[in-house]
Formats: structure tokens, C-alpha cells, sequence
């Protein structure tokens, strides 16, 4: 009798001590999550971004060709170059159409299938791009770049917000770094498949295209057996029971020790916006929500104000000017492109530690300052022979600032601003913003370059400092804080004090 009061009491003890130790940290699913949708989602889009410029010659020939044999048509350069604008563009135009829908299908369908639906419309793209030529068809092409950019566009919108939301409080920095660290790697992969010993010979560039499509196609199948988002379940759904099934699913452990975690669902199922719809419009006429809106969406344009594009165009003038040969420009070119990665892995050790605004604020702040240099050593560049040096040093170390705060954070930082039920739509706006400032930056700096050269890199300094300026006043520290503290802290808009330390005090 005594063993057996023994065998009864040892479990009890036993459920006490994991309740009372648990701490929620890395588990095997929500590392699987973060592997499958940074190289199936987030690659891609990085891929499609970096991957055009290479074979743009071979593609040009292609697209007269086709318009000859099948229309008897001769494209003169001035409609070939409009062709081109459209094929690149379409890829823009279908970001901005992804980011517009992306909280509708977030909401009506749940994060993991709007996950899913990213990768399919990848795929699809990818399909196009690999028979175009075979079939002689233009149209395919330009078709495959709306698809893909449809499919950027949703990511960029609901992957940071979907990994967020998986992840315990303590890793939704590292986790939301997760999507950007995927496209850095995708600009970075599209520009090595790019070198003519892989796949940048004259009859490979459909392969070259559409190569990204094995990742997503391994990726698929394992971005299925991930849990939906716990958040969305519990808020979103109001189904408590599923919920808590996949939370204890993703944390690897029984419901009986996710007390805390539950607690915080169900503080954040009671608050005001969970109760409600949230359109994109609807958040854009909520006072209370106009704080968040405009930090994040002047986050996620300053990335593409900031002349990231540009410093990359440049970056093989600057390299040969510097004294190297056109392939080892390229090989430099490629060598600041793996910078971008590293600082994004770097991102996921540091970003737990030194909080979101000191590494916001120094990275803007040192971007500004170093695309000033850049601009001053440009324009002097023939003066002396050791300025071509000091406009590659300040282009490297620009890239290596980008990295460690003005590429990544933007990405998630509306996760940790906007509660649950308004997310979706805040995600989106802040995804517009980028994209449509990758369209102004993508059509404007061509003529930029040619009007007033150099000085571009001017402007984009300004317009670097205009957004230091502006999070340095109203940018709160999110690090250790819910979102429901964060947009009280927000909650007056402009005239919102989100850094005194009495408000702070207050709220927490």
C-alpha cells in the first residue's frame, strides 16, 4: 500500500515543479518554423529581387525574338525598354496587391495557410519562368513576375507576424528576424546562381529564374505539419480548446504548465480591439492605433529610402573604379550581399540583448552619416587615387550597418506594436510602405542617377535622418513590453510622450 501512495503522490509533485519551472523557450517546432519560412517563404523573395538583373540581356533577346516569330514585330530600343520596366515592375505592382490582401486572407484563413498560399503562388511563378521559353511566351514571363510578387507581397505582410506570434515573448526579436535573414540569403543565393560557371550561360536563364523552387517545393510539405498560430486561435477564432492544444503542441510540453502563456491569451482576448474587425482602413482612421501605423510603415519605407537598391547598383562601379576586374566586382558585389546575411544572424543574438531602439536608432543614424560619405567620395572620386578606397569602405560599412538595425527590425516590429486582432492590418500597411518604396526608388533613381548623379545619395541621407529624427521622439522600446502596453503608450498619437519615464512607469 505504501508503494502504491507513493506512485500517486510522485506525479502531483512532479506537475508542480513543471508548472512552476516551465520558462518557454527554443522548441523543436518553432526552430522547424523558423528554418521552413525563411527558405521556403522569404528566399524567394529576396531571390526574385536579386536574381533579374543578371540574365537582363539574354531575357531582352528573348522577348524580340518572341515578338518576331509570333507577331513579326521588331521591338526598337525605346519599347524593349518599356517591356523591360513592365516585366521588373510586375513584380512591385504584385508586392503592393500581396500586402493589400494580406490581412484579409491572414484573418479568413489563418496565418499557416496564408503561409502556405505564399509558397504555392511561388511556385507557380517558378513553373512559368521554367516553360516560358519553350512555349515562346512573353506573356508567361511577365505573368510568373505578378505571381511571385503577389507572393512576396503576402509574405513580407503575414510571415513575420506568423512566426511572431508562435514564439514566447523573450524570442520574438530573434524569431522576427527570421524573414528578413531569408530574403537577405535569397538576394545573396540569386546573385551566386547568377555567375557564369552555375547558371548564368546564355540557354540557362529560365533554370536561373526559377531555380528557387526546389526550397520551396522541400518546404511545403513541412510548413503543413506546423501548428497555426495560437494567438489567432485563442483571439482571432475564440476556439480556446484548439489553441491550447497547438500551444502545448509548439512548447513541447502538457497544457498544465502553460499557465502564464494562457494567462496572457486570455488578457489580450479581453482587451478592446479584440472584440472587433480590423480593415486596413479601419485601422488607418483609429486615433489610437495612428502612433503604431506610422512607426512601423515609416520603418518599412525608410528601408527602401535609405538607397539600399541603389548602393547595390553602384556597388560594381564603385568596385571596378577601385581598381578590380569586372569579375572580381562581381565576386565584391556578392561579398557585401553575404554581409547582409551574417549582420542578420548576428541580429538574432543581439537583438534579445541590447532591446530594438539603440540598435534602430544607431543603424539609421550611421546610415545617414555614411551615405553622405558615400555621395562626397563619389563626387570626388577622380581627385585622388585613394578615393575610389573611401567610397568601397563607406559602401561596405553602409551594408553592414543596414543589417544591424534598418533591415531587420522593421520587418516585425508592428508584431510587437499592434495587438492581435489589428496586426494583420498594421503588418499590411507597414508592407505597402516598403514595397511602394521599392516602386518609387526601383522608377525614380534611374532618372535621379542621370539629373543629379552622386547627389542621390544626398537625398537618401536625408531622407535617412528625417526617420532617425522621428523614431528617435516616438519610438518606444517594445523589448520586455505587450503589445497592449506598447500601443498604450502610443495610444495619443502624435501627441503621444512614449519615452517619458513617469508614462512608462504608468502603464507598467
Amino acid at each position: 500500500m505504501a508503494v502504491e501512495r507513493n506512485s500517486e503522490v510522485a506525479p502531483e509533485k512532479h506537475h508542480l515543479t513543471e508548472t512552476q519551472d516551465y520558462k518557454a523557450g527554443w522548441s523543436f517546432y518553432l526552430v522547424l518554423a523558423g528554418v521552413v519560412t525563411s527558405l521556403g517563404s522569404s528566399l524567394p523573395v529576396g531571390f526574385n529581387i536579386g536574381v533579374v538583373n543578371t540574365p537582363a540581356d539574354l531575357i531582352k533577346q528573348f522577348c524580340n525574338e518572341s515578338f518576331v516569330s509570333r507577331y513579326d514585330i521588331a521591338l526598337s530600343n525605346t519599347w524593349m525598354n518599356v517591356l523591360w520596366a513592365s516585366i521588373v515592375s510586375m513584380f512591385t505592382i504584385g508586392g503592393c496587391t500581396g500586402s493589400i490582401i494580406g490581412s484579409v486572407i491572414a484573418d479568413k484563413f489563418g496565418r499557416k495557410k496564408a503561409a502556405i498560399l505564399t509558397n504555392v503562388l511561388s511556385i507557380a511563378g517558378a513553373t512559368l519562368f521554367l516553360f516560358c521559353r519553350a512555349a515562346n511566351s512573353v506573356e508567361m514571363l511577365i505573368i510568373g513576375r505578378l505571381l511571385v510578387g503577389l507572393s512576396g507581397g503576402l509574405t513580407t505582410s503575414i510571415v513575420p507576424m506568423y512566426v511572431a506570434e508562435l514564439s514566447p515573448a523573450a524570442l520574438t526579436g530573434a524569431m522576427g528576424v527570421v524573414c528578413p535573414m531569408g530574403i537577405n540569403f535569397g538576394v545573396l543565393v540569386g546573385q551566386l546562381m547568377g555567375l557564369d560557371f552555375i547558371l548564368g550561360g546564355v540557354d540557362d536563364w529560365p533554370y536561373l529564374l526559377s531555380g528557387y523552387a526546389l526550397l520551396v517545393i522541400v518546404s511545403l510539405p513541412v510548413l503543413c505539419i506546423l501548428p497555426e498560430s495560437p494567438k489567432y486561435l485563442f483571439v482571432i477564432q475564440r476556439n480556446e480548446a484548439a489553441a491550447i492544444s497547438e500551444l502545448s503542441r509548439l512548447r513541447g510540453v502538457s497544457p498544465s504548465a502553460l499557465t502564464s502563456e494562457l494567462e496572457l491569451l486570455r488578457k489580450e482576448a479581453r482587451s478592446e480591439t479584440s472584440a472587433e474587425h480590423w480593415s486596413m482602413m479601419k485601422v488607418l482612421r483609429e486615433p489610437k492605433l495612428r502612433l503604431p501605423l506610422l512607426l512601423s510603415c515609416s520603418m518599412q519605407a525608410g528601408q527602401q529610402t535609405s538607397g539600399i537598391t541603389a548602393v547595390f547598383y553602384y556597388s560594381q562601379t564603385i568596385f571596378r573604379q577601385a581598381g578590380l576586374s569586372a569579375q572580381r566586382a562581381q565576386y565584391a558585389t556578392i561579398g557585401s550581399g553575404a554581409i547582409n546575411v551574417c549582420t542578420a544572424a548576428l541580429m538574432l543574438r543581439l537583438l534579445p540583448r541590447a532591446g530594438r531602439r539603440p540598435l534602430l536608432l544607431a543603424s539609421v543614424l550611421a546610415a545617414s552619416l555614411l551615405l553622405a560619405t558615400l555621395a562626397a567620395a563619389l563626387l570626388f572620386i577622380d581627385t585622388a587615387s585613394w578615393m575610389p578606397y573611401v567610397s568601397m569602405s563607406a559602401l561596405l560599412a553602409f551594408v553592414l550597418v543596414y543589417g544591424l538595425g534598418l533591415g531587420p527590425i522593421p520587418f516585425f516590429i508592428a508584431s510587437e506594436m499592434f495587438e492581435v486582432a489589428p496586426r494583420p492590418a498594421g503588418m499590411a500597411w507597414g508592407s505597402l510602405a516598403n514595397w511602394g518604396g521599392n516602386f518609387l526608388v526601383g522608377m525614380g533613381f534611374p532618372t535621379m542617377r542621370n539629373v543629379i548623379g552622386p547627389y542621390s545619395f544626398l537625398l537618401f541621407s536625408a531622407f535617412t535622418m528625417g526617420l532617425f529624427l522621428f523614431t528617435k521622439f516616438y519610438f518606444p522600446e517594445t523589448r520586455g513590453k505587450t503589445p497592449t502596453q506598447v500601443a498604450q503608450l502610443c495610444s495619443r498619437g502624435l501627441r503621444s510622450r512614449p519615452l517619458t519615464t513617469a508614462t512608462a512607469k504608468h502603464i507598467l
